[in-house]
């Protein structure tokens, strides 16, 4: 390991630069918050979605729970049809961060747990999306965080060295995994200060 800082900035993109939140989308369907979470803990759980994160097909992936529910099959189908209602804007500060970041030469890369057609209509409606210097979206590659393999194809494909990165997500787990690799990390929770978080390790935007 090198106590060296680095060089170029790694991000997340699920709630670190949007607001994803199913209960964006669900709020609008049930009048009952009891009867929402009990949807989304029992029927559109947080394990069946990221099996669309691996690369599962949303028809199957739809297909499966209206079998097992049928009689949520339209709260269900609201998952795929209505997804990007799921995703309420972006984190201002960390978005407007990343345009400095690049405005000033830092090079900037995206790991993200992200069902690939979705990730291609994001891209749609965010195109800031597009500006990275490589990305890896789990679910063209069938690779989850915090795998390692999923870190270690960035490094590979696009070059890198793990001690010259900062890698930034929300999720505890895969900020380990982004350390086990030899990256260092931050873990995002607002309200931080994610700028100032990035100076202390010598990158200033």
């Amino acid at each position: 390991m090198t106590d060296r800082n680095p060089t170029t900035v790694v991000f997340d993109v699920g709630n670190v630069l949007l607001r994803w939140d199913p209960r964006n989308l669900y709020r609008s369907i049930f009048t009952d918050e009891n009867e929402m979470e009990w949807f989304l803990a029992t029927v559109c759980t947080g394990p069946w979605n990221l099996e669309q994160d691996r690369g599962r097909d949303w028809d199957e992936a739809v297909a499966l729970l209206v079998k097992d529910f049928p009689d949520h099959e339209t709260s269900i189908r609201a998952f795929h049809d209505r997804w990007e209602e799921t995703v309420s804007g972006t984190i201002e500060e960390n978005v407007a961060l990343l345009e400095r970041l690049r405005n000033a030469g830092v090079p900037n890369y995206c790991i993200t747990n992200f069902s690939a057609p979705k990730f291609t209509l994001s891209k749609k409606r965010f195109p800031f999306l597009d500006g990275f210097d490589g990305t890896i979206v789990s679910g063209d590659e069938r690779l989850l965080k915090p795998e390692p393999a999923i870190y270690n194809l960035l490094l590979d494909r696009y070059g890198l060295t793990a001690a010259d990165c900062i890698f930034i997500d929300d999720s505890k787990a895969n900020v380990e995994g982004a350390r086990a690799v030899g990256m260092k990390a931050i873990h995002f929770l607002e309200p931080m200060d994610l700028a100032a978080e990035l100076r202390r390790y010598g990158i200033a935007a």
